[in-house]
């Protein structure tokens, strides 16, 4: 049996000018793996869908690093069978699969859950990721990739869907919940009710929606809006923005929620429910 190094060799001398990035990447994961720590059993669980085997295992055992524990599986079907038992905290879907592309696949996930789930893709286009954002992704990497890059990417999606432990924390313990005409935000659970219907939104669009909800009727630019949700920790554009607020506001609707201001930005349209 090669060893790995031996094996990347071994392929780049045989593969074809198109697949040269597929081996960067898989050598790139194998000079990051160099030992197996020790499993957590509080690691949290991160479901990666992509059809390449050579990806898993490595990856897998370069997560173990950061307390992650990452599970691989070859096909959408199983992916989706996975999922639906519950009990992963993150999802990576590559764009490319048989069966159905991650697009489709990711369109199919958002029906039954708010996972958190970045995107892999080949080409890295910018069509793709307004694709994959409007369909409700959180995340877009495009490969090949660094495996601490995506570890960076799968940190903070994580991040996004757990109540924040500090900067907000004093307004949070003073005003747990936020009530207007319509709807409720509970920041303590993370959870949003409209007209008493609980709704199911991406980490993307909780913090959008609390970001406009802490200071109604102020106006946010989108390049305040990308600093909030995003930092400087993603490849990030204005168009990403008018997605997500278009993606919130359809799941907002009846209520006319947010009010957009030409040329300047964004704002939060309720009145504030009387206790």
């Amino acid at each position: 049996m090669l060893a790995p190094g031996e094996y990347f060799d071994a392929l780049d001398r045989m593969a074809p000018r198109r697949l040269r990035h597929l081996i960067l990447h898989r050598r790139a994961l194998s000079h990051a793996v160099h030992r197996r720590p020790c499993q957590n059993p509080l690691m949290q669980r991160i479901l990666l869908i992509d059809d390449d085997d050579n990806l898993g295992p490595p990856l897998a055992t370069y997560f173990q690093r950061f307390d992650l524990r990452l599970e691989h599986a070859l096909r959408p079907s199983d992916g989706l069978a996975r999922l639906r038992t519950g009990g992963f905290d993150a999802a990576i879907l590559d764009v490319m699969l048989p069966e159905m592309d991650g697009f489709e696949l990711c369109r199919t996930i958002r029906k039954d859950s708010d996972i958190p789930i970045v995107m892999l893709t080949a080409r890295g286009d910018v069509m793709d990721r307004v694709v994959g954002l409007e369909l409700g992704a959180d995340h877009y990497l495009p490969k090949p990739f660094e495996p601490r890059e995506l570890v960076a990417c799968i940190q903070t999606v994580l991040r996004r869907v757990r109540a924040p432990a500090h900067g907000h924390a004093a307004v949070l313990s003073a005003a747990p919940t936020l009530a207007f005409e319509g709807l409720v935000i509970d920041t303590a659970r993370r959870s949003v009710q409209r007209q008493g219907q609980t709704l199911e939104l991406t980490g993307t669009e909780y913090e959008l929606l609390l970001l406009l909800a802490r200071e109604p009727g102020r106006v946010f630019s989108r390049d305040d809006i990308l600093n909030h949700i995003r930092g400087h920790e993603a490849e990030l554009y204005t168009r990403a923005v008018d997605i997500v607020v278009s993606r919130l506001r359809k799941k907002l609707e009846p209520l006319d929620a947010i009010k957009t201001l030409r040329n300047a930005g964004y704002s939060l349209a309720l009145r504030r429910a009387v206790v």
